[in-house]
């Protein structure tokens, strides 16, 4: 059973900078897309940014320019970095990892809040 474990969420003022970092109980390379979501309150989970196997990213059109994802494969580790945070970004944030092939296979993180408030 894959685990995603998120950590670095917190409060932060407008503007400041936050590292979300998901933990991933196996190899990073046994998915084929890894990515962060978030869900604000009353809304839907959203894409934020994702990285494929191969190391092309992809970002919401909200957060290009003030996200990074990148990833580690030495300690399987997916990283979020964001920057010049907005009360808009207020969410919690997933990770989410798909080793989908014929079945589908895709695993949530229990999620870490971020609060961006002055």
């Amino acid at each position: 059973q894959v685990q995603l474990v998120e950590s670095g969420g917190g409060l932060v003022q407008p503007g400041g900078s936050l590292r979300l970092s998901c933990a991933a109980s196996g190899s990073i390379f046994s998915f084929n897309v890894m990515g962060w979501y978030r869900q604000a309150p009353g809304k839907q989970r959203e894409l934020v940014a994702t990285i494929t196997r191969g190391g092309v990213t992809n970002f919401a059109d909200s957060v290009k320019g003030r996200f990074i994802i990148s990833r580690d494969i030495v300690t399987n580790t997916v990283y979020l970095q964001m920057s010049s945070l907005k009360p808009e970004d207020t969410a919690v944030y997933y990770c989410n990892a798909d080793r989908s092939v014929i079945t589908t296979e895709v695993y949530w993180g229990q999620g870490t809040q971020v609060v961006v408030t002055s």
